[in-house]
């Protein structure tokens, strides 16, 4: 907007506002208002004319090219991944050649048949789209005189407005002369503005609503012939389509499961479909704020760790410290799950039976909950920070533990409290 026109906006705006609610004396003229009501109906449904044709051909164009890209991703997937020790078919030049060929001649029919419906979507875009965006620039042109005529009713409203208050006056001073002097000229080229707007567009919106009849008879009428022959064309071809690969004797739901055969119950049954794992931190210990045991233990928490898999059945070997002098120096280093290896277990072997567990300590006398203890089966070494050490035969007394004894347990032994392997020990 100009400077020029954002003036005259801010003079007109207190009758803009008038108007708007329906406050003092203004212009009405019924045939006008109906007039630009059709007017204004078919404004809206020229420019849905326009977005709807335009979405049909783009969804032709992209129906086809859709299916093109289809065929060629299945194409990918049937193709084996050359040089890939993952896929079993690496050294196979061609994964599935039944179905790339029809992959390939699927392409190429959609192809032939998007160069065949080309000259309809051309035709479409011509006698469509394009006479459609014509009537589109013939209503923004009507418009803009419509928004004129409104402008030119709000300027003949202000001055008859003006001129009357100062008709009304009965006391008129010289500088009133002047005003209602001047007031009396702007009335009267307000009139002439506005009457010349109002009749033209009276006159000539009729003519308008005749020719759109006339526009749109033949522009519905091509697009229909049009739709008949892009649907009968489409129909040609898929009818005629002859490819060994697919069975088109059977129904579509039929021949679905004739292809699939038992791949999904091969497919459901992979182990790796149902892994599982109970993976996850173990809360810790709580304690009072003022116990003996979280002050002794306030800098020597252990960490806690990831549980191990609820599907281990049997529990690894004894771990010594003395069985194998390969594990100082840089080897020190190496996962606990490493020492619990089939030489950890051939040692434990020749090492002989655990001796068998001591008594079990009588329960404690204060009328408390018994300590649960456990006793050691093996000897086993701290690996890690926060581990329990213990010999054979000690008991240990258990602070926490899991229903499942191939996980890390927390005790306490000799005044020391760590994490320990559930399968070292017996729950007393």
């Amino acid at each position: 907007m100009s400077f020029k026109g954002l003036q005259k906006g801010v003079i007109r705006a207190p009758q803009t506002f008038k108007q708007r609610f329906n406050l003092g004396d203004n212009t009405k003229d019924a045939v006008y208002i109906d007039a630009e009501r059709r007017f204004a109906e078919l404004e809206t449904e020229t420019k849905k004319l326009h977005e709807e044709s335009k979405k049909y051909f783009d969804a032709i164009n992209g129906m086809l090219n859709h299916q093109i890209e289809f065929a060629k991703a299945v194409a990918e997937i049937y193709k084996p991944i050359s040089g890939r020790v993952s896929d079993p078919d690496s050294a196979i030049a061609e994964g599935s050649p039944e179905g790339i060929r029809a992959c390939e001649e699927y392409e190429a029919i959609v192809r032939d048949l998007l160069e065949t419906l080309q000259p309809e979507l051309e035709m479409i875009e011509t006698r469509v789209i394009r006479p459609a965006d014509e009537l589109l620039e013939v209503i923004k042109v009507i418009r803009k005189s419509a928004s004129k005529r409104q402008h030119k009713q709000l300027d003949y409203d202000r001055h008859r407005a003006t001129l009357k208050k100062l008709q009304d006056k009965k006391d008129k001073s010289l500088k009133d002369e002047k005003a209602l002097y001047k007031a009396e000229n702007d009335v009267e080229q307000a009139t002439q503005e506005f009457n010349y707007f109002n009749d033209l567009l009276k006159d000539e919106l009729p003519k308008l609503f005749a020719l759109e009849r006339e526009f749109i008879q033949p522009l519905f009428q091509s697009f229909y012939y049009m739709q008949l022959n892009v649907f009968y064309t489409l129909h040609e071809k898929m009818q005629s389509i002859d490819i060994g690969y697919f069975d088109l004797t059977l129904d579509v739901e039929a021949a679905f499961e004739k292809k699939r055969g038992d791949i999904k119950e091969q497919t459901e049954a992979l182990s790796i479909l149902h892994f599982k794992t109970s993976g996850g931190r173990k809360p810790g210990p709580r304690y009072g704020a003022g116990s003996k045991l979280a002050l002794e233990n306030k800098s020597s928490t252990p960490p806690s760790r990831r549980q191990t898999h609820d599907f281990v059945e049997n529990p690894p070997p004894p771990y010594t410290a003395g069985l194998s002098p390969n594990l100082s120096g840089s080897s020190s280093a190496i996962g606990r799950a490493n020492s619990t290896g089939s030489s950890w277990g051939a040692a434990a072997k020749a090492k002989g039976a655990a001796p068998p567990p001591p008594k079990p300590k009588p329960s404690r006398l204060s009328g408390g909950p018994a300590v649960e203890t456990a006793t050691a089966l093996y000897d086993y070494e701290a690996q890690a920070e926060g581990d329990l050490s213990f010999t054979t035969g000690d008991v240990i007394e258990i602070i926490q533990r899991t229903v499942n004894a191939n996980e890390w347990w927390t005790g306490k032994v000799a005044g020391r409290q760590g994490q320990f392997p559930g399968n070292y020990v017996r729950v007393n």
